[in-house]
C-alpha cells in the first residue's frame, strides 16, 4: 500500500512538472514575440481605461454585462482586476521557481477571494486555453505528433470534459454553497495528498543532506522502473489496434485505442472539474501508463492542452457564464511576469530549498481549502458549529495561505533583485 501511495505521488509529481515546462514554454514564446504581446496589450486596453473611469467617477459596471448581481463579486472592479494580477503573478513565481505547483494554487486563490469555485474552475480554464492559443508554437512540434494517439485521447477527453462539466454545473443548479464545497474538497484531498509526501521527502533529504536539483531524481525519461503497466496494455490485442513511436521502434509500438480514450476521458473529466488543464496529467499518462516515448508525447501533449482546456472552457463554462473574463487576463498578465522572474531566481537557489518552498506552497493551499470546509458545511446544514466559529477558522486558512504565497513572492523578488547584476553577466 505504502509503495503504490508513493508511486502515485511520483506519479503527480511528474504531472506538475510537465504541466510547468509546458507553462514556461508558452509563456516565454508570447514574451518573446512582439506581436503576440501587442494583442495581450490591445485586448488588456479597455480594461485598464475602464479601471481609470470606475476609479475616476466611482462608477460600477452596468448591470447588463455583469453587475453586482452577477455571481458576486464578478463583476468588475480595479481591486478584483489587481487581486487577479497579484495571483497570476504569485501562480507564475511558483511555477518558474519551483517547476511544478503553480497552477494548484489558482483556483483556491480565486475562492478566498471571493469567487465562486465553479467561477473559479471555468477562469482558470479559460487563462490556460488562452495561454495556449497564443504561447504555443505548435508548429515546431507537430512533427512529432501521432495522429492516431490524439484522435484517439481527443475522443476520450472530450467524453471526460462533457461528465465533468456536467457535474460541476449540476452541483451549482442544485446549491452553489454545495458546489464550492464540492470543488474544495477535491483540492483538499489532491493538496492533501501533494503536500503530505511533498513535505516528507523533504524533510527526509534535507536530513540526508541531499542538496540536488528541486524535485529529487527521476522523471527525465520514460518508464523505467513501470515497464509492467504500459507492457500489459500494449500486450492486449483489443482493436482497433494504434501504432506509434514507428521513428524509435522498428515496426512501432501498438496499443489498443480503448485504452488511449480511457486516459483521455481521466484527464479530460479532472480538467473539467478542477480547472487545472489537461497538460497536467498527460504526460506522465503517456509514459508512465500507455509507455509512448517522451519524443511522441510532447508534441501531442500540445494538442491536448490546446483542445482540451478550449472545449472544456467554452462549451462547458464560458455559453453558461461561468467564466470571468476580467480576471482571466489579469492572471495571464501576472504569470508572464512571475514565471520569467522565478525561472531566473531558481538559478541562485539550491534545489534542496526550493523542495521546501514546493511543499509549504501545496500544503498552503491545503490548509486553505481544509479550514474553508466548517463555513460551508454548516451554511449547508451538515455539521454543527457556530457560524462565527467557521468563519474564524475560514479567515485563518485564507490569511496563513496569502502569508505564505506573499512571503515566497518576497523571497523571489528579492533573491532576483539582489542578484540582477549576476544574471545580466551569465546573460
Amino acid at each position: 500500500m505504502r509503495k503504490m501511495l508513493r508511486q502515485t505521488y511520483g506519479f503527480m509529481r511528474e504531472a506538475a512538472r510537465a504541466q510547468a515546462r509546458w507553462e514556461f514554454e508558452a509563456s516565454m514564446n508570447i514574451l518573446s514575440s512582439r506581436k503576440r504581446m501587442i494583442i495581450i496589450l490591445a485586448v488588456t486596453l479597455p480594461l485598464l481605461l475602464f479601471t481609470g473611469y470606475v476609479l475616476a467617477g466611482g462608477q460600477d459596471m452596468p448591470s447588463i454585462l455583469g453587475g453586482k448581481h452577477a455571481y458576486s463579486p464578478a463583476y468588475y472592479t480595479p481591486s478584483i482586476f489587481g487581486v487577479s494580477i497579484a495571483i497570476g503573478l504569485c501562480a507564475g513565481l511558483i511555477t518558474g521557481c519551483i517547476g511544478a505547483g503553480g497552477g494548484f494554487i489558482i483556483a483556491p486563490a480565486l475562492m478566498s477571494a471571493g469567487i465562486k469555485g465553479i467561477l473559479a474552475v471555468g477562469t482558470d480554464l479559460f487563462h490556460i486555453f488562452a495561454k495556449a492559443i497564443m504561447g504555443t508554437v505548435a508548429h515546431k512540434k507537430l512533427g512529432n505528433v501521432s495522429v492516431s494517439l490524439a484522435i484517439a485521447f481527443l475522443v476520450g477527453s472530450i467524453g471526460g470534459v462533457l461528465g465533468g462539466g456536467i457535474i460541476n454545473r449540476a452541483i451549482y443548479e442544485f446549491d452553489p454553497m454545495l458546489s464550492d464545497s464540492f470543488i474544495s474538497f477535491v483540492y483538499v484531498i489532491l493538496l492533501g495528498f501533494l503536500g503530505i509526501y511533498a513535505m516528507t521527502d523533504f524533510i527526509r533529504s534535507y536530513r540526508r543532506g541531499e542538496h540536488g536539483d528541486a524535485h529529487g531524481h527521476g522523471g527525465k525519461g520514460e518508464a523505467n522502473t513501470k515497464k509492467s503497466l504500459p507492457a500489459i496494455l500494449q500486450g492486449s490485442r483489443i482493436p482497433p489496434m494504434i501504432t506509434f513511436d514507428e521513428d524509435l521502434t522498428p515496426g512501432g509500438k501498438k496499443i489498443p485505442a480503448i485504452y488511449v480514450a480511457l486516459c483521455g476521458a481521466f484527464v479530460g473529466f479532472v480538467a473539467a472539474i478542477m480547472g487545472v488543464g489537461g497538460g497536467f496529467l498527460t504526460f506522465p499518462m503517456f509514459v508512465y501508463v500507455l509507455g509512448v516515448s517522451s519524443f511522441t508525447t510532447v508534441g501531442t501533449d500540445i494538442l491536448q492542452i490546446i483542445f482540451t482546456a478550449g472545449f472544456a472552457s467554452i462549451t462547458q463554462y464560458a455559453i453558461y457564464g461561468f467564466i470571468f473574463y476580467t480576471l482571466a487576463m489579469g492572471m495571464l498578465l501576472g504569470s508572464l511576469v512571475g514565471i520569467q522572474i522565478g525561472a531566473l531566481a531558481t538559478k541562485l537557489v539550491k534545489g534542496i530549498y526550493i523542495r521546501g518552498f514546493y511543499a509549504i506552497a501545496i500544503m498552503a493551499g491545503f490548509v486553505n481549502r481544509l479550514f474553508a470546509l466548517p463555513s460551508k458545511l454548516v451554511d449547508l446544514e451538515y455539521i454543527s458549529m457556530s457560524k462565527s466559529t467557521a468563519a474564524v477558522i475560514t479567515q485563518i486558512g485564507n490569511v496563513t495561505f496569502f502569508i505564505v504565497v506573499g512571503l515566497f513572492a518576497i523571497w523571489v523578488f528579492s533573491v532576483f533583485f539582489r542578484n540582477i547584476s549576476k544574471l545580466r553577466a551569465e546573460a
